[in-house]
């Protein structure tokens, strides 16, 4: 029972946190250009634009509802629920009206969903499962992820689009800050995983600004978003203990998380112009 509880507020911190999402594009897409490498600039910039600040708000509340999630569920059943909220970036790009987004776009939202429809059908009586992680592996996984992401932030990345590449790096980033927390959820000496849960949120948050700036909402946060559920979920079973179920569950719980994949590629390949109708 604690754990579709917890999986409920994953849903609704989905549908919380991606209309934020949309709220702070709109808003830093208007603002002039925005740097994660001048930051207190960025900050000025931010928190003196009152719709900015009412997404960040929204973004917030949701955040706190995914932290509630994590001491209910295991962390990649979490993550995987979390998808879910690439339907409502969909939604809200489109101003309602799904016809406008790319082919691509499309592809991808429906990849999500269906990922969170086997999910679902996948948990049925199963049994919550996940251990303290080892030290060693949790310093290797958030400095690996951190590396990462500054590596594919680096102008030298030009093959991709630039708000998909912005938007990988920052959900790599947002993907350490959502280990942390986990951490930080199991008290004691893990508390000190609150140093980088509150460094990867930032730099997260300043290098999604950047993403807004680029692109629009879908393909900036959408990408972050999806970043944001599969490192985690790997991660859940890699430094957390957390088993899949057997059998036909198992399938469908691999399933479920490839379509996650797939969706990220989705979204983060670069159209050529002319190739995708709206």
């Amino acid at each position: 029972m604690l754990t579709w509880i917890g999986l409920a507020l994953a849903f609704a911190s989905a549908l919380v946190t991606n209309t934020a999402y949309s709220l702070e594009h709109d808003a830093a897409a208007a603002l002039p250009p925005l740097s994660p490498l001048r930051p207190f600039r960025l900050a000025e910039l931010l928190l003196h634009d009152r719709r900015w600040l009412t997404g960040f708000a929204a973004e917030t509340a949701g955040w706190l509802m995914y932290v509630a999630a994590l001491r209910l569920a295991p962390l990649a059943l979490v993550q995987a629920v979390q998808a879910s909220g690439v339907a409502v970036l969909a939604f809200a790009t489109a101003r309602g009206h799904p016809s406008r987004l790319a082919r691509r776009e499309r592809l991808a939202v429906v990849l999500a969903i269906a990922g969170l429809a086997l999910l679902g059908l996948s948990l049925a009586g199963t049994a919550a499962s996940d251990h303290h992680p080892p030290v060693a592996g949790v310093v290797i996984w958030l400095a690996a992820c951190g590396g990462a992401a500054l590596l594919i932030a680096t102008p030298a990345r030009s093959g991709r689009a630039p708000a998909a590449s912005l938007g990988a790096a920052a959900g790599l980033l947002f993907a350490d800050g959502d280990i942390s927390a986990k951490m930080v959820g199991y008290g004691g000496l893990w508390l000190a995983a609150l140093g980088t849960l509150i460094v990867a949120y930032a730099a997260g948050t300043s290098v999604l600004q950047s993403a807004y700036q680029r692109g629009d909402a879908l393909t900036a946060a959408g990408t972050a978003t999806i970043m944001t559920n599969a490192v985690p979920i790997a991660a859940g079973f890699v430094l957390f203990g957390e088993m899949l179920p057997h059998g036909i569950r198992a399938v469908l719980q691999l399933a479920a998380f490839a379509c996650l994949v797939l969706s990220a590629v989705a979204l983060g390949r670069q159209p050529t112009p002319g190739s995708e109708p709206h």
